[in-house]
């Protein structure tokens, strides 16, 4: 029987189907930008107040953040170009709307995309089902009409889920989730009808947690990402691991900040054995080759410990 949240089997890493990557790499890298849009003056819907430092409008937090797609975005650009990455972007799919400049510089540089939402400041908790599904509708058809791209995973805007969002996400033909951030694989979630895997995602491996919420330094960002990849690169010659950096421009765009994202990726990059790829393509990689094999096993575990 699966243990609570029923969403997802416990697969101890110690026993699990071998995941060999592409190329025999050992971990599968991937870089995920939050391009963001938020609102100057949100609607506060009584669960999760959207600017809670002051009253309306919050000029101090508003202009932080919309210094990301002003100049952080640019300089961002520059390490991500140098190292040849290919992002994953987590978009606030307004952004493609508000800021064609940016939309047209991922598209140039072909990133794939997840969705964040329409802005980081609308959130999912008090959505009816009905209201989740138009949700989906809506970036489907507002990321195929900008970018040509079809949509297939999300992290959901400023982290913000129902209960039934799994499955409304397979429903409406998604294939992946990044809101769970419970290991160094993907793994299967059960879902009513359709397939739906987590693709990792990070907090610990995030500016946003290390840089603004615990007021760490770019340097020990970055020596945490070396750290990490350093650990997972080794457990990958056994089995591949995945290795996710997330990214907030107006965060790690800061003129001070953005060498060590440079260091980073340089120090990464410089190793043989990484596949540089994306959410899109992980998923994708992982559906047509784990995924049974996986389900399977969690079942075989299951009907052991039944005895």
């Amino acid at each position: 029987m699966a243990l609570p949240p029923d969403r997802i089997d416990y697969l101890p890493i110690i026993d699990r189907p071998t995941i060999k990557w592409p190329n025999d790499a050992r971990v599968a890298l991937w870089i995920s930008p939050n391009v963001e849009h938020y609102e100057y003056q949100p609607v506060n819907e009584g669960v999760r107040n959207p600017w809670p430092r002051t009253p309306y409008p919050d000029v101090q937090q508003y202009s932080y953040r919309d210094y990301g797609n002003r100049v952080g975005f640019w300089r961002m650009l520059e390490p991500l170009d140098k190292h040849g990455i290919r992002c994953c972007v987590s978009l606030n799919l307004a952004v493609l709307e508000h800021f064609p400049e940016i939309a047209e510089a991922m598209m140039e540089r072909d990133y794939d995309y997840m969705s964040h939402g329409i802005y980081n400041t609308r959130y999912l908790y008090t959505c009816s089902e009905d209201e989740e599904r138009e949700f989906y509708r809506d970036c489907i058809d507002t990321l195929k009409r900008h970018t040509g791209k079809p949509l297939k995973g999300m992290l959901g805007p400023a982290i913000s889920g129902s209960v039934s969002t799994p499955d409304l996400m397979a429903e409406a033909g998604l294939i992946y989730h990044t809101d769970w951030f419970h290991d160094d694989q993907p793994t299967p979630i059960r879902v009513k009808s359709g397939k739906l895997i987590s693709v990792p995602y990070s907090i610990e491996l995030n500016d946003s947690s290390v840089l603004r919420d615990n007021h760490y330094s770019a340097q020990y960002f970055a020596d945490i990402c070396k750290a990490q990849f350093d650990q997972l690169y080794e457990e990958g010659a056994e089995s591949g691991r995945v290795m996710c950096i997330a990214l907030h421009p107006f965060l790690i765009g800061q003129a001070h900040r953005v060498k060590h994202l440079d260091d980073m990726l340089g120090y990464i990059m410089s190793h043989d054995g990484v596949w540089q790829t994306t959410a899109d393509e992980i998923a994708d990689y992982y559906i047509a080759n784990y995924y049974d094999e996986a389900v399977a096993h969690a079942k075989r575990l299951a009907e052991a410990s039944a005895q």
